[in-house]
């Protein structure tokens, strides 16, 4: 199963489906700030949803196409970040996240995205890494440009959120751009 240690407080791990209560839980204590930004909230109302959606993950991570995470910070389930696919053939993915309100604001996020970029990268040789954000998600977009990723453009009216269609920033990350970037990113 994967794991994946970020630093001595830090890590990721493999969503099991042990973690449904916990990742429910977490989902329901921050269901006003989540629903803000993302269409799946209203579609989860039981833990039988998270579990599917942990499920899913698994599945995707038995075909080689992805996987789903939870981070954990000093020992606590805090938030989500998976690979939404893997195109092998043109060696690309995208990344997906989410955090806890209460633990927004301390590099947790911009640390597992890093995380899984170096993993992406170092382990699975993959070419580009894409993250579309909701452009005035302004907390979200900053994570890729914090990381360096180049802003591609606006996916206009690219995703339905409740009442309306969202624009998304579209940003990129290749291969050799990341690879011989200082650590200290």
């Amino acid at each position: 199963m994967f794991h994946y240690p970020i630093d001595s407080k830090t890590e990721l791990r493999l969503l099991q489906e042990k973690h449904a209560h916990a990742l429910f839980e977490l989902t329901n204590a921050n269901r006003a700030s989540l629903r803000q930004w993302l269409p799946w909230v209203d579609r989860t109302h039981t833990v039988e949803h998270t579990l599917q959606f942990i499920r899913s993950g698994l599945q995707q991570y038995a075909e080689n196409n992805g996987f789903q995470c939870g981070i954990w910070h000093c020992g606590e389930l805090v938030g989500s970040i998976g690979y939404h696919f893997f195109d092998w053939y043109n060696r690309r993915t995208s990344l997906g996240y989410w955090l806890g309100e209460k633990y927004r604001g301390q590099g947790l996020m911009t640390k597992a995205v890093k995380a899984l970029t170096d993993y992406a990268f170092n382990e699975l040789t993959l070419h580009r890494i894409e993250i579309r954000c909701a452009v005035q998600n302004r907390a979200s977009c900053a994570i890729p440009e914090r990381l360096g990723f180049t802003l591609e453009g606006v996916c206009r009216e690219t995703e339905w959120l409740y009442d309306r269609y969202v624009d998304h920033n579209l940003y990129s990350m290749l291969r050799q751009e990341w690879i011989g970037t200082p650590k200290s990113r």
